[in-house]
């Protein structure tokens, strides 16, 4: 009924409104009624729900979630202009990032190229990396996203304005981004825009390496390390679509959300340890993201055949190396971005389009995050706290031809908003309502 991580939380709206019901009770009578909101049916809830300490609580595993009003530091500033990003003077610290000019955004566009507004994007444990100076070379952090197509560049086919697109493109934190034509796809009209935002880099990594390099087949078995994250909820997904029957390792807290994907208790290990390499059968491909033994104790649960794929960048092995103690097992580390031609990537999106649209796949859950508050987001991630996807939402300035609906506009706090949007925001066609219209006072004063 609740929102503990974020909004995809809620999937029963009837529950949702028993909540606000019974916390209307509350205020009323105080100390009567208990509010708890479980993850799936508990049986036995924990000892503490029952301490009469707090009314409100969320049950999410073993943990008790308690109502909390927090803090909130500053945001970034948003500069002036049309065009701008998010990026860091100097990297190694998640102190430095800001909203920096960026002339980019607005350059002429070569063939094949088309300019996205951009709505949302999504964040990737590699662009925390890029930050902290910690990703090999220096790369420009915001790599997927989903807008508004506002411009068309020569040679493009099968993309016009106005059409709602996700996909690959570099620069995707700020307002404006250039793309490959061949690497965007229009997203399913009943999807939002943070939803479809947290798409392509999961599912588009994901698919590649279980398909175009690990050939999984019905009735192999996958091993998904890291599994409730980004890709490995995508890779969940995938290989129980290809047939294949999936392990998954991941913190214990994050078990349930791999329940609900339809992995079994016994088929799920914590990442923390090394459990899993005496209680798991062997597996036919790993999709890999862990370091150290992690590595070591999955290419040891492979059988003859088998496939290690490795998605990781700070524990790379030397292929010649495995394969000398390893003999019958393949190592192979990829990077999606840079070695999948965008024809590829064009391929692959509409297969995962086709089969989002049947209904064989779903979209992972998001958390969003308005881009001014970045620094929190990416701490969030760095500290490996999230499950699906985090998604960076971008402000749209007003538009001055649009028209702003102001309801209780004729009020004290309504006058002050609409000052506020003429003053600061450039609006100039305003629509204020109230019960009183016209007839409330100081509405004459507001007209003038």
């Amino acid at each position: 009924a609740v929102a503990v991580h974020g909004d995809a939380e809620v999937t029963d709206p009837a529950a949702a409104a028993v909540w606000g019901l019974v916390r209307s009770a509350q205020a009323e009578h105080p100390g009567r009624l208990l509010l708890v909101d479980a993850d799936d049916a508990p049986g036995a809830l924990p000892a503490g729900v029952w301490s009469g300490a707090e009314p409100q609580l969320a049950v999410r595993g073993d943990a008790l979630w308690v109502p909390r009003l927090a803090r909130v530091e500053p945001g970034l500033r948003v500069p002036e202009g049309p065009s701008w990003h998010l990026d860091a003077a100097e990297y190694g610290t998640l102190d430095h990032l800001a909203l920096l000019p960026d002339e980019a955004g607005t350059a002429p566009l070569a063939a094949g190229q088309v300019r996205i507004e951009v709505r949302a994007a999504g964040l990737n444990f590699r662009d925390v990396l890029v930050t902290l100076g910690m990703y090999p070379g220096r790369s420009v952090i915001g790599t997927e996203g989903a807008g508004v197509v506002t411009e068309v560049g020569p040679e493009v086919e099968g993309l016009a304005v106005g059409d709602r697109v996700m996909g690959l493109f570099s620069g995707s934190f700020g307002p404006l981004a250039t793309a490959d034509a061949r690497t965007v796809i229009r997203f399913p009209k009943h999807w939002s825009f943070g939803t479809a935002a947290g798409v392509p880099v999961a599912y588009l990594t994901a698919l590649y390496a279980l398909q175009d390099l690990g050939d999984v087949r019905p009735g192999e078995t996958v091993l998904v390390h890291a599994a409730a994250g980004g890709v490995g909820m995508a890779a969940v997904q995938l290989a129980r679509h290809f047939g294949a029957t999936v392990l998954g390792t991941a913190h214990p807290a994050k078990h349930h959300v791999l329940h609900r994907l339809g992995i079994p208790a016994d088929h799920l290990a914590s990442s923390r340890d090394l459990g899993y390499a005496d209680t798991f059968p062997a597996a036919d491909v790993v999709l890999n993201s862990l370091t150290g033994e992690h590595i070591d104790a999955s290419l040891r649960l492979l059988g003859p055949g088998g496939r290690f794929l490795e998605m990781g960048k700070t524990d790379l092995r030397e292929p010649g190396e495995v394969a000398a103690r390893h003999p019958e097992v393949s190592y192979r580390a990829f990077d999606l971005g840079g070695e999948a031609p965008a024809d590829r990537v064009r391929e692959l999106l509409r297969q995962l389009v086709e089969l989002f649209e049947q209904g064989r796949i779903a979209p992972l859950p998001v958390r969003p995050w308005d881009i001014t508050r970045a620094p929190e987001a990416f701490r969030w991630m760095s500290q490996g706290r999230h499950t699906g996807k985090i998604v960076l939402t971008i402000p749209r300035p007003l538009d001055p031809d649009g028209t702003v609906l102001v309801t209780g506009g004729t009020g004290t706090l309504g006058a002050t908003l609409t000052r506020h949007l003429i003053t600061h925001h450039g609006a100039r066609h305003l629509l204020l309502t109230s019960r009183q219209g016209p007839d409330a006072p100081g509405a004459t004063v507001l007209h003038t």
